[in-house]
């Protein structure tokens, strides 16, 4: 069930996605000639009668009158002018369209190949372009020119189509509509030159245009249609939960280089879109990197891969099967594509073949064996049982092994008197298999059983063997040099699978170590950078957001460049070098996805025209990294900007209410007993006005130290404070604190115990004795009645310790860090009913200035209620600097 709703979540977000972009509409046909674009243009015209909003992008006539007067009537945009080679070539002019932005786009002949300088090389990309950007497109191509029938047209008609189309756009598919002609039909136009000139026809009849190749394509177009009505209708059961639509299992297809990739990977293409099934494209590398030729078809077969929607991969192991093997139960393949590249009679008759050994062990999967009549007479004319296998540094290797074994035996016979001379050659084979790959070990082993044979065994100079126990021992030799090779070279290669997957792995832990101590996005960039060109050995740019590439700091760059980074950034696609968009830039840019993205670009110059698909992945791997660590930093800076956002928010309301209440109550009693004394003066006693008149005074006063508390708070945070340093004596800083404090609360009252021989401190009188005094103030408030305050001052451990001790309610352990906050809110402290919640912050930030301390304790230890709160106030004793002399 979950699969099901799974499946059909995945159908509905797909028809989602299709009808957000634009929709694309093909005339397919089999053969050029059926009348593709009549049919297109006629239904465009049919379109814009009932208002449809249609702009021809480009329509070849090929001179056809009957064509040319379908074009009257529909808008049609001027065509862009290239040079190139001293000629002017026309072409469609894809920014006029997309800034025209029509309804509906026709764009005739869908494989042409674009002018050299054109922003892409082929018209199927001016198409996808045109759908991203959300305008429908018609557009026509015929049956040769699909990608994944390039050579099953080249077996029918003996014609190599070069201007092929990805079967992957086909996705985008509203509607086929497949415009057929019988082969007879054709023929007769053909004839009449409807469709070529009379010289062209002529050929073209001998040729391509034959009532055979005719039938064979119109039954291939008949076909695709086909398959595309069968696809689309399993989708739409999925989207709408019918049952009985089968689950298809992915289709895996090796290569190995050796001629005919290209052709395995159109081959598995088609079998996985038949089944409906998604599908890979693997290499099995078992020793040291192939052969340049190899490589280059390997990266060729790879890049058609991913043109036609498929997935890549490198895989590693001593041996080919199991490595396909393993892979296979991992990726959940149902089956397997080989090719047959070479002949092996040998390997054959000990049934050893990969066919032969995949038939045997892989009995849950279909293996399907393509082969063509091409590639097998080649391989018995190249007469390669070695070939691809063996290069010549290989067999040198192997040669020179095989001497110098031969004369460090003769050497340890003649000199040393050795007898067992063996196993000088078999260390020889191991050094040969542990060097290069089982091939040239085998070479090595043949040589030196030979060797050894001819110049150590009796009787001697000869290949002949004397007595029953040499024949024994130089074939024992043979086994034993034959397996300690094979196993070396087993060694080798499982090595070489472990130092690659090492590196990668490496690569992105290293990558992935730096990202996570990035703070912003500053940081990202630079490790990026860092890590790209260590890993890839390339140089490197990485930048974020969708503003394109500027800057001082970045490397020189051509139009070309900017023009593919800003390509990839606005499609999120790869351009530049080692693709089919802007080529031409000397740097391949990969899109960063997520966020607001950015793109990456990166420059090999050690590595001419190839990138191997192992960097590639790797590249790939780490851009997904450094997208993912560029949203995380841009999450975390949001997630702090709103944590900011509402401290400050949380500060402003605090400081509002305070403000609305403490001081409000003093201006509420100034301005009451200011009245009474304006309206009733006359009428009042002396004491009373007395009365009236102090009240206005130490309201005035009150309200004086809140302003002043909150001009300290803004000082202290706007490094505001200087300390002007001057000798005082503690016990002049306490007392006039306390006598300071009973102006205001002449009920309060104090023990002081200060330490006999106490001397005078080098502090800033002023802003020590308003720390004291609103330590004072605050114990004072929340003491009960008649209960005094304890103020203790002493020596320890070469400081000053203040300790000012209340009776009151006392402050919860988790609570005691949190009161000297600004305005937290507790009834406890000198966060309770009265007060701006400032007290203690101002206290902290004094004291702070001065190197000192503040923290509050539970009261004290020797009492046995425990009630109450000390504060601890502890500040350095420091002499101030002698003056300088001169």
């Amino acid at each position: 069930m979950t699969d099901a709703r799974s499946a059909q979540a995945d159908a509905l977000i797909g028809e989602l996605q299709r009808q957000g972009a634009g929709r694309l509409t093909v005339f397919l046909g089999a053969a050029p000639g059926v009348g593709k674009t009549y049919a297109m243009l006629s239904r465009a015209r049919e379109l814009q009668r009932r208002g449809a909003d249609v702009v021809i992008g480009i329509v070849e006539t090929h001179g056809r009158a009957e064509t040319g007067a379908l074009v009257d009537g529909l808008e049609l945009l001027p065509r862009k002018r290239i040079e190139y080679q001293g000629r002017t070539i026309e072409e469609m002019d894809l920014d006029a369209l997309l800034a025209r932005r029509p309804k509906l786009a026709l764009v005739d002949e869908l494989a042409h190949r674009n002018a050299p300088g054109s922003r892409h090389e082929r018209r199927w990309q001016d198409v996808a372009e045109l759908l991203d950007a959300g305008i429908d497109v018609y557009s026509t191509v015929n049956i040769q020119h699909l990608e994944s029938l390039n050579d099953v047209v080249h077996r029918i008609t003996g014609v190599r189509v070069g201007e092929t189309v990805p079967d992957a756009l086909f996705d985008r598919l509203r509607d086929i509509v497949l415009v057929d002609l019988p082969p007879r039909e054709l023929i007769e136009r053909l004839q009449q030159g409807k469709v070529y000139v009379p010289d062209q026809a002529a050929h073209a009849l001998q040729a391509f245009f034959s009532p055979s190749n005719l039938t064979a394509l119109r039954e291939l177009a008949m076909q695709t249609a086909a398959d595309r009505v069968d696809s689309d209708l399993r989708e739409a059961q999925t989207a709408r939960g019918l049952p009985g639509v089968p689950l298809r299992r992915g289709v895996l297809v090796a290569i190995d280089g050796r001629g005919q990739s290209e052709y395995l990977v159109r081959i598995a293409r088609r079998l996985a879109e038949r089944r409906d099934a998604p599908w890979t494209v693997v290499t099995v590398q078992t020793a040291a990197a192939p052969a340049d030729a190899q490589q280059v078809e390997l990266d060729r077969a790879f890049a058609l891969a991913r043109r036609l929607g498929g997935d890549t991969a490198v895989l590693h192991g001593a041996s080919i099967v199991d490595a396909l093997l393993d892979h296979a139960a991992r990726a959940g393949i149902s089956a397997i594509v080989l090719g047959r590249t070479r002949e092996r009679p040998v390997a054959r008759m000990f049934n050893r073949t990969l066919t032969q050994q995949l038939i045997q062990r892989g009995a849950h999967y279909e293996l399907t064996i393509v082969s063509t009549p091409e590639a097998r007479a080649k391989a018995r004319r190249a007469l390669r049982p070695l070939g691809g296998l063996l290069t010549r540094s290989d067999a040198g290797l192997a040669v020179i092994a095989a001497a110098l074994a031969t004369a460090l035996a003769w050497i340890a016979e003649r000199w040393i008197g050795l007898d067992d001379l063996s196993l000088i050659f078999i260390v020889a084979v191991v050094v040969v298999a542990a060097r290069t790959r089982m091939t040239a070990a085998v070479i090595a082993a043949v040589l030196c059983f030979f060797a050894y044979n001819f110049f150590f065994i009796e009787p001697r100079y000869t290949l002949l063997i004397g007595a029953s126990q040499g024949v024994t021992t130089v074939v024992l030799f043979l086994v034993a040099a034959l397996v300690a090779g094979r196993l070396a070279s087993k060694l080798r290669m499982q090595v070489l699978a472990l130092r690659a997957a090492n590196a990668h792995a490496i690569a992105l832990q290293t990558l992935g170590r730096q990202l996570a101590a990035a703070a912003d996005l500053g940081q990202v960039t630079q490790a990026a950078r860092d890590a790209l060109r260590r890993s890839l050995g390339a140089d490197a740019i990485v930048r974020f957001g969708d503003t394109g590439l500027h800057g001082a700091d970045l490397p020189e760059l051509t139009d070309k460049d900017r023009a593919a980074a800003d390509w990839s950034l606005r499609h999120r696609r790869p351009a530049g070098r080692y693709t089919d968009t802007l080529a031409g830039s000397d740097w391949w840019f990969l899109p960063l996805a997520g966020g607001d993205g950015g793109v990456i670009g990166l420059r090999f110059p050690q590595r001419g025209g190839r990138l191997g698909p192992e960097q590639q992945r790797l590249a790939e791997a780490m851009a997904e990294d450094i997208a993912q660590a560029a949203v995380r930093t841009r999450l975390v800076a949001d997630l702090e900007n709103a944590r900011v956002s509402g401290e400050t928010e949380r500060l402003r309301s605090a400081l509002l209410s305070s403000v609305s209440h403490d001081l409000r109550s003093p201006l509420a009693a100034i301005i009451g007993a200011a009245s009474s004394l304006d309206n009733y003066a006359e009428a009042m006693s002396r004491e009373d006005r007395h009365s009236l008149l102090e009240t206005v005074r130490i309201e005035g006063e009150r309200l004086d130290r809140y302003i002043q508390n909150l001009l300290d708070m803004t000082r202290l945070g706007h490094g505001g404070l200087t300390l002007n340093r001057d000798w005082i004596g503690v016990d002049e800083l306490i007392g006039s604190a306390v006598t300071r404090l009973q102006r205001y609360e002449p009920g309060a009252r104090f023990e002081i115990r200060l330490e006999p021989e106490l001397g005078p401190i080098w502090v800033h009188p002023a802003l020590v004795e308003q720390a004291l005094f609103n330590v004072l103030e605050n114990a004072a408030k929340f003491s009960p009645a008649g209960e005094a305050v304890t103020v203790e001052a002493r020596h320890v451990d070469g400081q000053l310790r203040i300790d000012v001790r209340d009776r009151g309610p006392g402050i919860p352990e988790d609570e005691r860090k949190r009161i000297f906050d600004m305005f937290y809110s507790v009834e406890r402290g000198d966060r309770g009913r009265q007060g701006t919640g400032l007290g203690l912050a101002i206290c902290q930030g004094m004291i702070g200035a001065h190197g000192g301390s503040v923290e509050a304790l539970p009261g004290a230890p020797d009492e046995h209620d425990r009630r109450g709160t000390t504060i601890r106030i502890t500040l350095p004793l420091i002499e101030p600097a002698a003056p300088a002399t001169a």
